[in-house]
């Protein structure tokens, strides 16, 4: 059985830990929030840090990664010095990943992003491809996927424990919903949905014209509405196969300045409400944990 405890999500940072809870084990996804506030928030969600067995990036952002270097020199002091999984091209953009490739083993991490190119909306051979990338530990199974957005390489993840089959879906900062993550996200427990922005309060907002183009490019962000279209299409999808319906949906990434946490969390229940799931949401915040079992 896995959790998902997020420490922070939001354009000012974003750390989450999926922890095997039969061991105690876990996984880190990104590390863009300080030491304090990491060791903080996973004593809040009652996993040992030291107890983490391998970092993923999903891209080079500063948000993503500027505490990592910080945080995995804390942990080295525990004891705990796990692989890290990058792209090479995230690591040649970003000074802070630089440094952490030179000080820590850093690893080549590579999703399925040859198979949507060659097979389009082919769902079993991007399937076939992104679990022949899959990468395991603290338990559990880690599978990358491609996403959309204006980095050197961007992933997200699907998670699944390696002894009872419990999954997590995990996909942020995306413009849009690739056929790869669209696949990797089905019949997962936990989904955890990037719901960044309401479009109309983006137009109306405080952000320069460039910037509000490109957060609703399809290199940008993700909806609310586009995030409920996408949670709507994985229940149907995963009704009509037979699979599990999400249990828990949590709202990630979501904009202080161009959306609500209130109206994500709306929009997706709505959503849910409409497709006749019993599915909860719970929002990921900026300052503080959310933990779904």
């Amino acid at each position: 059985m896995l959790a998902l405890h997020v420490l922070a999500s939001g354009s000012s940072g974003n750390a989450a830990v999926v922890e095997n809870v039969v061991t105690g084990a876990g996984v880190l996804i990104d590390c863009g929030i300080c030491k304090r506030d990491f060791l903080s928030r996973c004593d809040q969600a009652g996993f040992n840090p030291a107890r983490i067995e391998a970092a993923f990036v999903t891209h080079e952002h500063g948000d993503h990664v500027k505490g990592l270097g910080v945080v995995l020199r804390g942990l080295a002091k525990l004891g705990c010095q796990p692989p890290i999984y990058v792209a090479r091209g995230c690591v040649a953009n970003s000074d802070a990943l630089a440094k952490v490739a030179e000080a820590f083993e850093v690893h080549e991490l590579a999703a399925a992003a040859g198979a949507v190119a060659t097979a389009g909306a082919d769902v079993g051979a991007i399937e076939a491809a992104a679990r022949a990338s899959a990468i395991e530990a603290a338990g559990v199974r880690v599978i990358p996927f491609a996403t959309s957005h204006d980095a050197a390489a961007s992933f997200g993840f699907r998670i699944e424990d390696a002894a009872d089959g419990d999954a997590i879906g995990y996909l942020t900062d995306s413009g849009v919903v690739t056929p790869a993550a669209h696949a990797a996200l089905a019949d997962v427990r936990i989904l955890a949905l990037e719901s960044n922005h309401d479009p109309k309060m983006l137009a109306a907002g405080p952000y320069p014209y460039v910037v509000k183009q490109r957060i609703a490019s399809d290199a940008g962000h993700l909806s609310n509405g586009q995030a409920a279209a996408e949670l709507a299409a994985l229940v149907s999808a995963s009704r009509a196969a037979g699979q599990r319906e999400p249990q828990t949906v949590v709202a990630m990434h979501i904009s202080q300045n161009n959306n609500e946490y209130s109206l994500a969390k709306r929009t997706l229940e709505a959503a849910l409400a409409e497709a006749n799931c019993a599915a909860d949401v719970l929002c990921g915040y900026q300052a503080r944990l959310t933990s779904a079992r």
